[in-house]
């Protein structure tokens, strides 16, 4: 095990200001046999960023350095890792660690092990807090890296390793080719909602309270587009569609019922996005199709593995803008994300300026 290394990074230190960042010296968790020390070289802004920073998922662990969407390379491997080398490319997500011995990590659904951790905002059973990805580096167990395939460029990477994966792996848990899969919502997870869903042989049903989205449904893959402000809009999809997928990032005015109204019997309706303020049920709008209301958390290793190999296959890309980090460029991003002015990621570049 090594002890005292120190990475650095950019870390909110006030809450009301948490576009504001500093740069920081910390000290990683120690070094064991099974982790790996990633240099990264890009990171993606997720809006897990924003809520975390700014406490409104709750009272973070401050100084706490955000971003879990990380593309680097292996710089050092423990002696009991086999998955990687010194040299690759790897990509790490928003889990970094988890028992691997519980049930559910046996059963290959290690992202709901009750003893999980976090990328970031998080403590080892050592009591060691976990940093995020706006830092000159990451520690973490080998079986939450991931080998980026080459025909991928880190920037279009990166945000595959939450919001891509948050999307991918309900809809290929839960779909098969020809199925109807409607997709709610239009902004950094529904954008590739609707591209995995048309990547996996469905028939796509776009979403949006914003008409002005429809070239954009359209252009990313989805066969029809559904003006949710529109007289009656649900009325010809009644008992059509085989799953639907919410990515909706407010619940304002948002009524599950219309929704689940449009579903075949005992089909299905799974939130991948977290509003912020909840929404409410009314079970009496699920009896009429025997529907279910599910929810979906990122994506196992194997999802994540496959999503990405996929990915290069399919020649998916994200609609993602670049943005040097810095204070002043993590500043821009930040607020960019709060102010709805991001179409549809952003990913951090140029980390070689920043850190040695």
């Amino acid at each position: 095990m090594t002890q005292g290394d120190q990475f650095e990074g950019f870390a909110v230190t006030d809450p009301k200001n948490f576009t504001d960042v500093t740069k920081i010296k910390f000290t990683p968790k120690t070094f064991e046999e099974y982790d790996i020390d990633v240099k990264i070289h890009a990171c993606g802004v997720c809006g897990s960023d924003v809520h975390t920073a700014s406490g409104a998922w709750g009272e973070a662990m401050l100084p706490v350095i955000v971003g879990h969407e990380i593309i680097g390379e292996v710089v050092k491997v423990g002696s009991k890792v086999t998955t990687v080398k010194n040299g690759d490319r790897v990509g790490v997500g928003a889990q970094v660690w988890a028992c691997l011995k519980c049930d559910v990590c046996k059963s290959g659904e290690e992202t709901y092990c009750p003893h999980l951790i976090n990328t970031y905002n998080d403590k080892y059973p050592d009591g060691s807090i976990s940093y995020g990805g706006y830092s000159s580096h990451i520690r973490v167990h080998e079986y939450f890296t991931f080998k980026i395939p080459e025909k991928l460029s880190s920037e279009n990477a990166a945000p595959m390793l939450c919001a891509g994966i948050t999307t991918y792996a309900p809809l290929k848990k839960n779909t098969r080719p020809g199925m109807k899969v409607g997709i709610v919502g239009i902004g950094g997870l529904g954008h590739f909602a609707i591209m995995w869903a048309r990547a996996l042989g469905c028939e796509v049903f776009s979403f949006s309270r914003t008409d002005s989205k429809k070239k954009t449904a359209l252009e990313l893959g989805a066969d029809h587009f559904v003006d949710t402000t529109a007289k009656d809009w649900n009325k010809d999809l009644q008992f059509k569609l085989d799953l639907i997928l919410s990515c909706a990032s407010s619940s304002k005015d948002f009524s599950i019922g219309e929704y689940t109204s449009m579903l075949t019997i005992g089909g299905k309706f799974i939130s991948a996005g977290i509003p912020e303020a909840p929404f409410s049920v009314n079970p009496v709008d699920l009896l009429k199709n025997a529907c279910y209301l599910g929810s979906s958390h990122l994506g196992n290793r194997q999802e994540m593995i496959e999503m990405l190999n996929l990915a290069a296959e399919k020649n998916v890309t994200c609609w993602n803008e670049t943005i040097p980090i810095s204070k002043a460029g993590i500043k821009e991003a930040l607020e960019k994300n709060c102010q709805n002015k991001v179409r549809y990621r952003i990913t951090l570049t140029d980390y070689d300026k920043q850190f040695e």
